[in-house]
């Protein structure tokens, strides 16, 4: 449809409130465009269930670029309706109706005429700065902006945009070392995406200035902001994967448990470190190299003093199933005339950020006086790519970007000047030089983007991992991470769990915490549980700070050890499972670990998000619930609030009713109207209470020491019968791209219970070219009872045993497209 044009009156909206300007409406093909003086307005519509909303007060749209934003995503496009009628202006798409009045206040509805996001006032504009002010509900709950510290609802918060060097943070500390202007406003069971793509120091105020109202604003850059419809959250999610990128499938031992310390070294205390995992048989996938590794903590080097053997210890190590993850950071020691290849080529490529007076910029970190690489050419990311070349040849297995911030020493901003001078040399971008203001909060995703691309040159078929500490929207595409520098207390405990939802909720799928806290020095207790926690986290990774005790699983005896050894076997015996959600990660980009709200949006009468009525639970893919306590340090029982439904003890198989529970927030009305009461728990050290979704189908591998060693035995399916029951397994080299060709695994599974009382299983029929690591399937049925004890499949029959709360049988040769029956 060609753009329709039309002009109508319109209220200023600034005093005094007679002055009126002629409006410009333009009708676009996939939306509308309203100018009003030297204002201008444009939504657009990418989708059906997405819009995008730009504004500018100069009589011109900023450059249309995004760091954030794929290509492909800004420019899609949908037909949209116009809808222009006296002082009213909009248009709408199959899903939902936009609005603006003479004012230029924008409304959101679904075609129902839900409001979903509403303006508060005009956007107000300040120099090169402006305000964004929406509606608030009383009933709102917002979601996302990455790890902030603080509880998993924002609702009441304000928060700033600026990645920092935070050491020692608190529950209460913002900005920390992340940037994601994204979160998702939720309501009466329906949810809006909000990605705000400014890459200045943003702000976001959720109720705390004015309590019916929200806002997000900048002191300069583009009003440039992304809506995207549910209704439910699930949708949201897969909606901002469409628009910044799902978090790419990474190689399989990343998933396994990951030890670490500030630092392993000499080289024999790093084998050391090694043996001792195997020689206790503590699965283990990767062993971390911290700064003192390096020569004079300069990047990119190596101490040959502490480590005189490097690639032959990374050799041996890999010989013993473990991959060395060794840290770059950024800053580039400054060292001319002294032979230090990353300095000299840098130099020579002009690769390094400047003054104002076009001198390089210098900054003191680890190894003293230091240069930056300027990530915003491509120039310098493909030059930064090469410096791994020899850590590749040597085998090192993935690259821990740090520090960048980036972090800077002796100053009092911990970061570079406002003014360090960024020249961007982009594909999509206008080639142009900008203030390190504009450039600060997505400079350490550029950062990891250039490792990951390199090792991408270097490796072509090979996954890489990169591990960084600072990032912005659409940083999931590059790298995994975690949230910095936290502390050995049970308070920093208790945080991991909202800042983990609340990073996968904002695309990083891929995320953990230091676990047992990187400063201080946790007693047996805390490490014991934090321990147990990270197996249920995506990145399990056990990391301490220098000068802090000893945080491996043995270090406080063979009781703790044997704790600690247990949650993390149960992690290898989940990884059929685990891998399978990360796969699907790879392609939604729905997070591994999970808000309840997530999976149960109608859980409760009034659409309010269950999680607030569940203390620290959260899921771990879409069908096993983890309840830790809310007070983990405290010996009193805790309440364990399932979302309504049947479900099951993971460890017991004991079948758990919860159909009539009600959620209330409001613990007096619960009680007085609930007769099927929370579960009450009192916590044992030994235990961390999980639990699996009715109609589930869950694979379980024999255990492995690493993930690199072939499982020996069956896989296990264990059914939990039950309404829309299935599950799926996939599998693949775990380590190339192969399977983009096709080389992969990929199963259904589906039950039953008939009229007559028999449990139907049916194997679906192989996807994909790889064959499988196990010959038999064995199966345990939870939530059922037989009559005959028998199974049948095709003319094969089969007997069944009864071990606690299931009925097991073993199938010594599974063909494709299996159908058992269990009666």
């Amino acid at each position: 449809m060609a753009a329709r044009t039309c002009t109508m009156l319109a209220q200023n909206s600034a005093p005094p409130a007679s002055a009126i300007q002629i409006v410009h409406v333009d009708a676009l093909p996939n939306g509308l465009r309203i100018s009003a003086g030297s204002t201008i307005l444009q939504i657009t519509a990418l989708r059906d269930d997405v819009l995008r909303v730009r504004a500018a007060d100069d009589g011109q749209l900023p450059e249309d670029a995004s760091w954030a934003v794929l290509s492909s995503a800004r420019s899609a496009s949908v037909q949209t309706v116009p809808e222009i009628a006296g002082e009213r202006m909009g248009f709408h798409t199959a899903l939902l109706r936009v609005t603006c009045d003479s004012t230029l206040r924008l409304t959101v509805t679904d075609r129902a005429g839900k409001v979903l996001q509403q303006d508060a006032r005009p956007i107000e504009w300040s120099g090169h700065g402006f305000h964004v002010y929406k509606q608030k509900f009383v009933d709102a709950h917002f979601f996302g902006l990455g790890d902030k510290p603080g509880p998993l609802d924002r609702v009441g918060g304000a928060f700033t945009m600026w990645s920092s060097d935070s050491f020692g943070w608190q529950e209460s500390t913002d900005p920390i070392y992340k940037s994601i202007p994204y979160f998702i406003d939720y309501r009466e069971g329906r949810a809006l995406g909000v990605l705000f793509d400014n890459t200045w120091r943003t702000f976001f105020d959720f109720g705390r200035e004015v309590p019916n109202q929200y806002s997000f604003g900048a002191p300069d850059g583009p009003v440039d902001y992304y809506l995207m419809y549910g209704p439910d959250p699930k949708h949201v999610v897969e909606n901002y994967a469409w628009l910044t990128g799902p978090t790419p499938l990474p190689p399989l031992w990343s998933l396994g448990f990951q030890q670490s310390r500030y630092s392993y070294y000499p080289e024999s205390r790093v084998m050391e470190i090694a043996d001792r995992l195997r020689a206790d048989r503590i699965p283990a996938d990767a062993i971390y190299l911290d700064i003192d590794f390096q020569d004079h903590d300069r990047p990119f080097t190596v101490d040959t003093e502490r480590f005189p053997h490097f690639a032959q210890m990374i050799h041996d190590l890999a010989q013993k199933e473990f991959h060395v993850v060794a840290i770059t950071d950024l800053h580039i020691a400054k060292l001319p005339n002294s032979n230090y290849a990353p300095y000299d080529t840098g130099s020579a490529g002009d690769h390094f950020v400047k003054n104002l007076d076009a001198t390089v910029y210098t900054g003191v970190v680890w190894p003293g006086p230091s240069v930056f690489p300027d990530f915003t050419r491509k120039v310098t990311r493909k030059w930064w790519g090469t410096l791994y070349k020899e850590f590749v040849e040597d085998g090192v297995a993935g690259f821990w970007n740090d520090m960048n911030e980036p972090a800077i020493f002796n100053v009092a901003s911990k970061t570079m000047p406002d003014d360090v001078q960024h020249r961007i040399a982009e594909p999509g971008f206008r080639p142009r030089t900008t203030l390190h203001l504009e450039i600060h909060n997505v400079y350490g995703m550029e950062n990891s983007r250039a490792t990951y691309d390199g090792l991408l040159a270097l490796r072509p078929n090979e996954r890489p991992f990169v591990l960084t500490r600072a990032s912005y929207a659409g940083g999931q595409r590059y790298a995994a991470t975690w949230t910095g520098d936290n502390s050995s207390t049970w308070n920093h405990l208790r945080m991991t769990v909202p800042q983990l939802l609340n990073m996968g909720l904002s695309g990083f799928a891929l995320s953990g915490a230091d676990v047992g806290g990187f400063g201080g020095s946790p007693p047996p207790d805390l490490l014991t549980r934090w321990l147990q926690l990270a197996a249920f986290q995506p990145i399990d990774r056990d990391h301490a700070a220098k000068g802090t005790r000893d945080r491996e699983p043995w270090v406080d005896g063979p009781d703790q050890e044997a704790i600690r050894r247990h949650y993390i076997e149960e992690r290898y015996r989940l990884m059929p499972y685990l891998y399978t959600v990360v796969e699907e990660s790879s392609r939604t980009g729905l997070p591994i670990m999970r808000p309840l709200f997530l999976e149960f949006p109608n859980a409760t009468t009034d659409g309010h998000p269950i999680d607030l009525d569940s203390g620290s639970e959260f899921l771990f893919g879409p069908s096993l619930l983890v309840a830790p306590s809310p007070s983990p340090e405290e010996v009193g029982e805790y309440e364990v609030n399932l979302p309504p439904g049947v479900w099951y003890d993971y460890w017991t198989g004991e079948r758990l009713d919860r159909r009539s529970q009600t959620a209330a927030r409001d613990l007096e009305q619960r009680d007085a109207k609930q007769p099927n009461k929370p579960l009450l728990v009192t916590p044992k050290l030994a235990d961390l209470p999980v639990y699996v979704r009715e109609g589930t189908i869950l694979p379980i591998s024999p255990l492995t020491q690493s993930t690199d060693e072939i499982p020996v035995g069956p896989l296990t399916l264990r059914v939990y019968a039950g309404d829309d029951c299935r599950g799926d397994l996939y599998q693949d080299d775990g380590k190339t791209f192969a399977f983009r060709s096709g080389q992969f695994l990929r199963l259904h599974f589906s039950c039953e219970v008939k009229a007559d009382g028999t449990l139907a299983v049916h194997l679906s029929a192989r996807e994909g070219s790889m064959a499988p690591w196990w010959k038999q399937v064995r199966i345990e049925a939870f939530g059922w009872t037989p009559r005959s004890k028998q199974a049948t499949s095709g003319g094969d029959r089969y007997s069944l045993t009864q071990s606690g709360n299931a009925w097991i049988m073993t199938v010594p040769e599974v063909s494709s497209g299996m159908d058992l029956v269990l009666n």
